[in-house]
């Protein structure tokens, strides 16, 4: 993972808003009464923060069903003295993926869903679908080899694609629809229309497209955790963000993980930023976010917003294999299932992120990581630098929090990676 290390007084002639040296709030260093412990991640999060760009970083930390520990320094946009704090607000973006795919295996275990289902049992338009030949150079089409199942969208197996990754005329046809689930920063009015104004309209339009695989045999990014979510909405009966809210967020007294940031909390929410030409360049605000709106859709794949007070006890949930604390989310078997590696026998793994298994909508360890991970070790990460994980094998959950995009242009992920395996293990 590649990163850039700049100065501070480099990056603000780049900034928009002309601000000063001067002007640049003094970071705020959290009181660490867990640094003793974990003396690697306590020096690593302001190092990082005073060698990049990012106004604030934080990192939290905890062991079986303990309360975390929370490594925070700086703020929450450059031009805010509002300290970084375990209840300061962050776009997740693919660090929903696990959380759709954790709701996804609570109606397994309710039977109201089949791991290896056709899909088209919910969503009738998936019932014949077709693979692209050329992917590269053509829209040309031939059956499948066979149908597309839960587990094909809970592990990135089921052939569809994703704007991020897709190329040639399937991404054409992705953008002409406007299946793109997720939002990045204000937009253009007219692109915003052209999207689905809800999840059936999404499944529906997605429905109308070849697969560039056939479905169990090759891995690929891909909308198809998005496409869980209109699953859950028809297995449940209740709408996407609602069975979030009532079986998942209130049990688990999540009470900041949300689709739209309220107008109440947003003194609570993050500014992002990006590098352009070595310069620094807000790609959407604290105050007056993006997610202060309303989504087109709840996006299952990249849509919530959270803290890393709930988001740890998300965590927590996964490392106690279903339970926090005397609240029970989903029974012990399902955990580990939903934790383990659900990928086809034999799926091309050649486009994957990270040699491991895939479960449901998070990678797996299949191996000890070279950091130090345990076999086991489930989690996924974020397109602004956020990265969270539980390895039962080390009792150990861990999460970390930045706000620049996309997540390859600060080593953030490795170096609170590389950092908390260093004190774990040293």
């Amino acid at each position: 993972m590649g990163g850039i290390g700049i100065d501070r007084r480099h990056f603000l002639g780049g900034i928009g808003a002309g601000l000063a040296l001067s002007a640049l709030p003094g970071r705020a260093l959290a009181a660490l009464d867990g640094a003793p412990a974990w003396p690697s991640v306590a020096s690593f999060v302001p190092r990082f923060v005073s060698e990049h760009f990012v106004p604030g970083a934080l990192v939290a930390l905890g062991t079986g069903q303990d309360a975390p520990t929370y490594f925070a320094d700086g703020t929450v946009a450059l031009d805010s003295d509002a300290a970084v704090d375990a209840n300061t607000l962050w776009r997740i973006y693919s660090m929903t993926k696990p959380v759709t795919g954790i709701a996804t295996m609570m109606l397994v275990e309710d039977g109201a869903i089949g791991l290896d289902q056709n899909i088209a049992d919910f969503l009738p338009g998936f019932a014949a679908p077709r693979v692209l030949t050329d992917p590269a150079n053509s829209l040309d089409t031939r059956a499948s080899n066979g149908p597309i199942t839960i587990r094909h969208l809970l592990t990135h197996t089921a052939g569809l694609g994703y704007t991020i990754v897709t190329t040639g005329p399937l991404l054409a046809e992705y953008q002409r629809l406007g299946l793109e689930p997720g939002v990045i920063m204000h937009e253009d009015p007219e692109i915003v229309a052209r999207r689905p104004s809800s999840l059936t309209e999404f499944a529906d339009r997605l429905a109308t497209l070849p697969i560039i695989a056939d479905p169990g045999t090759r891995w690929s990014y891909s909308v198809s955790i998005d496409l869980l979510g209109r699953i859950i909405e028809i297995a449940s009966g209740l709408a996407f963000d609602t069975f979030l809210a009532q079986r998942l967020f209130a049990p688990l007294g999540m009470t900041d993980t949300v689709f739209q940031v309220p107008a109440d909390k947003q003194d609570r929410m993050t500014a992002s930023y990006t590098l352009r030409e070595g310069d620094v360049v807000q790609v959407d605000p604290a105050r007056g976010s993006v997610y202060a709106l309303p989504p087109r859709y709840p996006y299952g794949g990249a849509g919530l917003v959270s803290s890393a007070r709930d988001y740890d006890r998300f965590l927590t949930m996964l490392l106690g294999e279903g339970a926090l604390g005397d609240v029970r989310i989903m029974e012990t078997e399902t955990a580990r299932l939903a934790m383990s590696d659900l990928l086809p026998s034999g799926v091309d793994k050649t486009g994957m992120y990270y040699e491991s298994g895939f479960g449901a909508g998070g990678r797996v360890t299949i191996e000890p990581g070279a950091a130090g991970e345990g076999i086991g070790t489930f989690g996924w990460g974020g397109a602004a630098g956020t990265v969270a994980w539980v390895d039962r094998a080390n009792n150990l959950r861990a999460s970390g929090y930045v706000q620049n995009l996309p997540s390859e242009i600060t080593p953030f992920r490795a170096g609170v990676l590389g950092s908390v395996y260093a004190d774990l293990h040293g």
